[in-house]
């Protein structure tokens, strides 16, 4: 069986992605841009806030976690997995939408590391966060 390209291994993401309960759960959709970066948008849902009513920094590292992965898995042709992220919260968020991105920085041959981006849509950041993402011997299917 031949191998699918990246495009197509990212399309199959998308897919998976918006047919996952965390997807209908958040609301947040995901897409790729031109440079292959993996883009959530989240919008607004008053159930995530905490009881200060901005929005969870538990929701915003998932945010972190998924544009790292993301981004990362569609280069190889075996499943991923999170090894370690990191959240650094930079600005309180309360009712708006929230965009996470992911930046490679190291592509290894069974390591990866991603740098990832929480803004506003007026481009207000909110977080960042980085993530190192390993190989598994699972084929992507």
């Amino acid at each position: 069986m031949p191998s699918l390209s990246q495009k197509e291994r990212q399309d199959r993401l998308v897919e998976l992605f918006h047919g996952a309960p965390i997807a209908k759960t958040t609301g947040m959709r995901l897409h790729y841009n031109n440079a292959g970066q993996a883009v959530f948008e989240m919008p607004y849902n008053a159930g995530f806030d905490h009881a200060l009513h901005q929005v969870h920094g538990g929701l915003i590292a998932t945010m972190i976690d998924n544009a790292g992965w993301f981004t990362v898995a569609p280069r190889f042709e075996h499943w991923i997995a999170t090894v370690e992220f990191s959240t650094r919260l930079h600005e309180p968020v309360e009712k708006e939408t929230l965009i996470s991105s992911g930046r490679i920085i190291r592509l290894g041959k069974r390591l990866a590391s991603c740098e990832v981006e929480v803004k506003t849509p007026q481009g207000r950041l909110i977080a960042t966060g980085a993530g190192t993402f390993t190989v598994t011997s699972v084929p992507f299917a």
